[in-house]
């Protein structure tokens, strides 16, 4: 340990100089690469690498390979301040995550006019097959450095590959039909496009012809290969497409380029509309970077202040939907500010009437438990810090919010600062409801398609008296 700092040998780097040196001296490191490592190559490599020129099967090599010998170079032999000055590496084979990689660095040749090493360099891995060999030169320092080892960011990347499989999955099946209330912009005709594309849905326009015309116009979108219902203004479109669905046409509802009031308003009307005893509720499917499973996050759209017996419906429709996405039996979490009952915090009085109605059969279907604070609800090293006992504390599927507010708040945190993806949809009603906004990215109105679509699939299923299973 250095008495000034209180640093060990294993948080400092130190070089050794030129005259230090000698030929045969050598170092080595071991590296299993994690599909991060391949991941964050292709972020800075704007997509360009790995992939390319393959050699042998796996990724390209080079970029990685090239990685570990300057960071072996600049920490090891000859460490802090070698400057490299030229590399002749030849590349045998490619690479994968799960790869463990032994890369050796020897010293050649010494030339103490210049300070130049040159040092074998061989790369291959622990089953002994050779991924690159070559030489390095390198310039070697002259005075002793000793510094701290950087400390490195926490870095959490995502491949969101729980929607890349859910529109996988969407597009390897015949698609529902959508009836979409009015698409009369660029951006709601684009979304519509891009979902059919993807073959997630089959849609039905319903708007005013003109109007959907010239929005397709702007996006750039032929029209010809979909149907097109005409409807004069923005809240007929909306009726007209409740009534698609109600006839049996449609086994989806989309919202175009309308206010959301004006689409559920179709959808709650007594007469015409697609109610059903349960009330609507809106749930976010969130792929969350780093958490080992998707959390379904309710209500954060629709229900402003939920009493105690809509939230029993929101908890409900919620866990409608971790059956159809193959969460057989879901952990609901009851969230609150508290994991204990205040009497003067109705969210903890609302969590524990919840969990017993659950208990007496009013809410079926999954595991419920609360109050729960958000920590000691999604990480189980929280809740045993707590010492909370309970199935659902630490691995949630649902997180159940006290009111919208903390809701929007929830979601929009976790997609900007964690940068989670966001399906969303409406449920309570006959047939789910996709409710995209323009500010979506394209990933997350497919997703929002692929989840209502899959939604639909399952439930025609089972009307149709199949297994329904995800």
């Amino acid at each position: 340990m250095d008495i000034r700092t209180g640093a060990t040998n294993r948080d400092m780097v130190e070089n050794r100089t030129f005259d230090e040196i000698a030929a045969g001296d050598s170092t080595m490191m071991r590296r299993t690469l994690v599909q991060q490592d391949i991941d964050l190559l292709a972020v800075i490599s704007g997509g360009a690498m790995p992939g390319g020129s393959l050699v042998g099967g796996g990724a390209a090599p080079g970029p990685l390979v090239t990685g570990l010998l300057s960071l072996l170079l600049a920490t090891e032999l000859p460490g802090p301040g070698t400057v490299m000055t030229a590399q002749e590496l030849s590349f045998h084979s490619g690479v994968a995550a799960g790869d463990t990689l032994l890369l050796s660095l020897e010293v050649l040749e010494r030339e103490p006019s210049t300070r130049e090493l040159v040092l074998a360099c061989t790369c291959r891995t622990d089953t002994g097959r050779v991924i690159a060999s070559g030489r390095v030169r390198v310039q070697a320092p002259k005075e002793k450095i000793r510094r701290p080892r950087a400390e490195l960011p926490d870095i959490r990347m995502s491949r969101h590959e729980r929607f890349r499989a859910l529109m996988a999955e969407a597009a390897s099946t015949v698609p529902p039909v959508a009836a979409v209330a009015h698409p009369c912009s660029a951006s709601a005709i684009a979304a519509v496009a891009e979902a059919a594309d993807a073959g997630i849905i089959e849609p039905v326009l319903v708007g005013a012809r003109k109007k959907i015309e010239q929005a397709a116009a702007e996006a750039g979108v032929a029209l010809d290969r979909f149907r097109l219902v005409e409807a004069p203004h923005s809240h007929a479109a909306a009726e007209e497409a409740v009534a698609l669905v109600r006839c049996g046409e449609a086994s989806l509802l989309m919202k175009g380029s309308l206010h959301t009031d004006e689409l559920l308003r179709a959808v709650l009307d007594r007469a015409k509309g697609l109610r059903t005893e349960r009330r609507l509720s809106h749930v976010y499917l969130m792929d969350v970077p780093g958490h080992p499973r998707p959390l379904l996050v309710t209500d954060a759209a629709v229900n402003i202040a939920p009493d105690l017996a809509i939230k029993r419906d929101i908890i409900q429709n919620a866990i409608d939907l971790a059956h159809a996405m193959g969460i057989a039996l879901p952990k609901v979490a009851i969230l609150s500010a508290v994991e204990t009952i205040n009497p003067k915090l109705a969210s903890t009085l609302d969590a524990a009437a919840l969990c017993k109605m659950a208990e007496r059969g009013q809410i079926t279907g999954g595991l419920v438990d609360g109050p729960l604070a958000f920590d000691n609800a999604v990480n189980l090293q929280a809740a045993r810090e707590k010492g909370i006992v309970s199935p659902v504390a630490g691995e949630a599927d649902i997180l159940v919010v006290p009111d919208l507010e903390a809701g929007n708040i929830l979601a929009k945190q976790l997609t900007f600062l964690a940068g989670a993806d966001a399906a969303g949809v409406v449920l309570g009603a006959r047939v789910p409801i996709i409710l995209t906004s323009r500010a979506d990215a394209e990933r997350t109105r497919l997703a929002s398609c692929a989840v209502a679509a899959k939604l639909a699939r399952v439930r025609i299923a089972v009307a149709a008296g199949g297994e329904g299973s995800a």
